[in-house]
């Protein structure tokens, strides 16, 4: 369970000062989870329950992975103080930890209650030694790298992570799932349910609820087979199941199991399975300096070989290709 010491996450009626520093490659939804929210709590109660300032490093607008630029305030100043520093990453983010800004991070991190950080933000806060000894998490994509970074940190696939001072979101709907937290905690159910009208969202999932490898959206309500075996084929990506063994788990015979998924996904349970291997793939070999032969093993191939000829097949250059236009 998450351990919200921090007073934030009690009740108060008072303002809340939020510092919001985004980096360019950072998501637009990520952003807008993290400031609508806000703006919206202050509308519906009609006062102003949150302040907030957004900021980047050097004070120019930093630009969104869909090329949107987000309009700042000016540069993130260390000595500012404040109750709450949300750090907003995205692509690119794992190598600016690298500069002397953690440096920065970790002096101005004592002038506020709480830190969070937002997708690849979590980067940054591990990299300033901000989750040693803590409950973090980070974007599925980047969990087995962010944990082999940070071994001295309790990495978890929950979609946020609250613990003490520090808080880690893995996304932009975790974000949002994190702020309407934070209103309903600090500001009352009311106030949260008014907000969360406002956007027509159902707050569907709790904190700890696992980031997915395929988000399913209503499938697990309109077709609960496939989405048990979908499931189980996300949670077995290194050790595949036979298509019979998935059948088998949610109670259907292979033949059926093949007719709901031609039906409903327009091809058979295999040929998906696969595809759901080759992509987790993709995104080692573009993302991460992993051996191929790692890869492989990590995507259930016996061999490097064999998973060459496969992903060839599929995407009609070999992973090389791929890594040497990364």
């Amino acid at each position: 369970m998450n351990n919200e010491t921090s007073p934030l996450f009690l009740p108060n009626t008072k303002t809340l000062d939020v510092t919001v520093l985004v980096f360019s490659g950072a998501s637009l939804m990520c952003v807008a989870s993290t400031i609508d929210p806000m703006r919206a709590a202050n509308r519906v109660s009609g006062s102003n329950l949150f302040k907030w300032r957004i900021v980047s490093l050097d004070g120019e607008p930093t630009m969104t992975t869909c090329g949107l630029p987000i309009a700042v305030s000016g540069s993130f100043d260390t000595s500012e103080k404040g109750d709450m520093l949300l750090v907003v990453g995205g692509f690119g983010t794992s190598d600016i930890a690298r500069t002397t800004f953690t440096a920065n991070l970790r002096r101005a991190v004592h002038n506020y209650q709480m830190i969070g950080g937002i997708e690849a933000g979590s980067w940054l806060l591990g990299r300033a030694g901000l989750l040693s000894g803590r409950k973090a998490t980070t974007h599925w994509e980047d969990m087995e790298e962010f944990t082999a970074e940070f071994p001295d940190a309790d990495i978890r696939p929950d979609r946020y992570v609250i613990d003490g001072p520090v808080f880690t979101s893995g996304g932009a709907s975790p974000t949002f799932d994190l702020m309407l937290h934070l209103i309903r905690s600090r500001y009352g159910m009311s106030v949260a349910l008014d907000v969360a009208s406002v956007f027509i969202y159902d707050e569907a999932h709790a904190s700890n609820d696992a980031q997915p490898l395929v988000s399913l959206g209503r499938l697990d309500d309109v077709h609960p087979k496939l989405a048990g075996a979908i499931r189980l084929m996300e949670s077995h990506i290194d050790t595949p199941l036979t298509i019979g063994a998935i059948a088998k788990r949610c109670g259907l015979s292979a033949r059926s199991l093949e007719k709901i998924f031609a039906k409903a996904v327009g091809e058979g349970p295999g040929r998906y399975y696969l595809r759901l291997r080759l992509k987790v793939a993709r995104r080692l070999i573009t993302d991460t300096r992993s051996p191929l032969a790692d890869i492989a093993a990590r995507t259930g191939f016996s061999s490097a070989a064999a998973f060459t000829r496969t992903f060839r097949s599929f995407e009609g250059k070999p992973p090389s290709a791929f890594r040497s236009v990364h």
